[in-house]
């Protein structure tokens, strides 16, 4: 098979995949039609997800939730729906699904609220949390420059990971990506690290990286799977779904980097709400339900014990 012709195989699987886990091109509307609550689903059995039904409203931790948050009887929370198997979009490509909506739904149960999960660009969830949203969770890597902007609290962690093509054809070393194309999804942390890399690369006076941002990470996947970019940068139980989705087709390179944890974002300064989210999250982890999530979406590995409020962190 020619060059050409495999990467035409290559995106025609990646675009199929992307379409059963994203509907990309539904993926940055912010509108009602993007908006789930608990009752709808994918009528696959692979995005149905976890089955919170039986979660009981704890009256003592919905207490702690304040009005301004509580009072519409509805738990607003701003995703990011391009990044399976956290937060993406079913195959209706509307209802949002993932480790992390499950876990939304979760917390609105411990509450007593409707969960309404809204997608929204990645980079626009934290501008809007405390005014739009309630909440914000959508795999957010805490940092001391988003908790100069919202406080967290933990609920799971994860690397990073590079992934190239299957086999590696290009030969890439991620230890020196100067003259390399790199994807990577705009707003996060991995974008950051590519930017300070690229910025050694000039020092050294070698070839700049050629980055490649995307507002969507199934377009980061692509990139790679079509030979447009030649390695992307992703949270690994990202890389590694996207690895299974493209039927093999990319592979990780390296170990997995700097885990961190992951935390739900809440307005700047409002301590009521990040404890109330503090308690039913560690509720949640206590009584095993937290677990059973993550085993639902095949990322347990990622699982901490204790929910915490803005932990210390060196980036």
């Amino acid at each position: 098979m020619s060059i050409q012709t495999r990467l035409k195989a290559i995106a025609a699987a990646t675009i199929a995949a992307a379409t059963l886990f994203s509907m990309a091109a539904c993926g940055t509307s912010d509108s009602a039609d993007s908006s789930s609550s608990s009752g709808s689903g994918s009528s696959s059995a692979a995005t149905k997800g976890y089955d919170v039904s039986k979660i009981q409203k704890d009256d003592e931790i919905a207490a702690m939730l304040p009005d301004s948050v509580k009072s519409d009887g509805v738990l607003k929370v701003g995703t990011d729906t391009s990044y399976a198997p956290a937060e993406f979009l079913a195959e209706d490509g509307k209802t949002p699904v993932g480790f992390d909506v499950d876990l939304t739904k979760a917390l609105a149960k411990v509450f007593g609220l409707k969960p309404e999960t809204t997608t929204a660009t990645f980079d626009s969830i934290i501008p809007s949390v405390g005014s739009k949203y309630d909440l914000g969770i959508s795999s957010f890597t805490v940092t001391k420059e988003r908790l100069e902007a919202v406080d967290f609290v933990t609920y799971f962690k994860a690397g990073s990971t590079f992934v190239v093509k299957k086999g590696n054809p290009e030969k890439i070393d991620s230890s020196d990506l100067c003259g390399k194309k790199v994807a990577v999804q705009t707003g996060t942390t991995q974008e950051e690290e590519i930017n300070s890399d690229n910025d050694a690369c000039k020092a050294a006076g070698k070839s700049e990286i050629t980055i490649q941002s995307s507002k969507l990470q199934t377009d980061v996947t692509t990139a790679v799977a079509t030979g447009k970019a030649d390695i992307f940068y992703a949270d690994s139980p990202v890389a590694g779904y996207a690895i299974e989705q493209t039927g093999d087709s990319l592979e990780a390179l390296g170990e997995d980097v700097g885990v961190t944890p992951e935390a739900v974002a809440i307005k700047k300064g409002d301590a009521d709400t990040a404890k109330a989210v503090q308690a039913a999250i560690q509720k949640l982890m206590d009584d095993g339900t937290y677990k059973k999530i993550l085993d639902t979406w095949g990322v347990s590995s990622g699982a901490i014990d204790k929910a915490e409020i803005n932990p210390a962190t060196e980036s």
